[in-house]
């Protein structure tokens, strides 16, 4: 056996481990299933042992496979630790560049990610800006996809049972509202949400890829009175999105981190004051030094910030409440 493992070969290694699956292991090193085949049996012929039964219908980790996982692990760990302390681009560290979707535009994902690029010049991020977590999770459970924002509590168990999450912010819950209208009871700057009572809020029903918050929203009106609007096809871009709340005349449940709507104003809620949880969520077992440069700087952020304080009197569903505080 080489002394000198190409970190390529763990690489790949550990993708079919956590994936047990050539194809989306592939999809996620973007490599060509072929080639990612090839370095397997590299690696096999380096250790002078079968890593992998194949069948047509599985892949599973042979005994001597479950042994090299928490090696090749604490090795690729080093090597990614490495590359980023001495601030080594991608190409010359032979690492992949990191897909993270932020959401939108305007984020607590995006500032996030602003941040790392600064703090970490030498990784690439790769952006993406799909909104809504729940098709995000599945994209990077399939391989597609590194790292994504939003309320993890509003994911599948299943769903939660392949990801590794970490609170990074409570967002203040807010309404989008026409200039012109002000519910009864309500005054100016923030709302009760007694306020809304009687009043229909868009909160992407009819939306698949954004049925985390679409929950959320049926937690917070439930008995309030508050009813949700009727679904509606997904609605792609700001612009778009603009184009339709203004035709419909909606008012939208929202939060503080929001895009501005020429028209509209954005109202805080209180009595209580609702708060959307906001996490990183990445696969389960993801080494990567753009992954620890995210991490290391939603924690700065929101150190300076004070994204993790819960104000007097403030409101999350239970499954948040189960999730983040058990």
């Amino acid at each position: 056996m080489s002394s000198d493992l190409s970190p390529r070969l763990l690489r790949a290694f550990m993708a079919v481990a956590e994936e047990l699956h050539f194809t989306r292991a592939a999809a996620r090193l973007y490599v060509a299933q072929q080639a990612l085949s090839r370095d397997i049996r590299s690696l096999e012929r380096e250790l002078g042992a079968v890593l992998f039964v194949r069948s047509t219908r599985q892949v599973a980790l042979t005994p001597e496979g479950e042994q090299l996982l928490p090696y090749a692990r604490g090795v690729l760990a080093a090597h990614d630790e490495l590359a980023a302390a001495f601030g080594r681009g991608s190409a010359a560290a032979g690492q992949r560049p990191l897909a993270v979707d932020v959401a939108a535009p305007v984020s607590t994902g995006q500032r996030v990610l602003e941040a790392a690029r600064e703090a970490a010049p030498g990784v690439e991020f790769v952006a993406r800006y799909h909104s809504g977590l729940t098709a995000a999770a599945a994209d990077i459970l399939a391989g597609r996809l590194d790292v994504a924002f939003g309320r993890a509590a509003g994911l599948p168990r299943e769903m939660l049972a392949g990801l590794e999450y970490h609170l990074v912010r409570y967002e203040r819950v807010a309404v989008l509202l026409p200039e012109q209208h002000r519910p009864p009871g309500a005054g100016p700057g923030e709302m009760p949400l007694a306020a809304l009572e009687g009043e229909t809020l868009y909160a992407g029903a009819g939306n698949p890829d954004t049925a985390e918050w679409t929950s959320y929203a049926r937690a917070l009106f439930e008995g309030r009175g508050i009813r949700l609007a009727a679904p509606f096809p997904k609605i792609e871009g700001e612009r778009e999105f603009a184009r339709v709340v203004r035709g419909k005349g909606w008012s939208v449940l929202a939060t503080e981190v929001f895009i501005g709507i020429e028209g509209m104003v954005l109202r805080p809620l209180i009595e209580p004051v609702p708060l959307s949880p906001v996490s990183m969520v990445w696969r389960r077992g993801l080494r990567h030094p753009g992954l620890a440069a995210l991490r290391g700087t939603a924690g700065e952020l929101g150190a300076a910030g004070g994204w993790l304080r819960r104000p007097a009197g403030s409101w999350l569903p239970a499954p948040d409440e189960a999730l983040h505080h058990p």
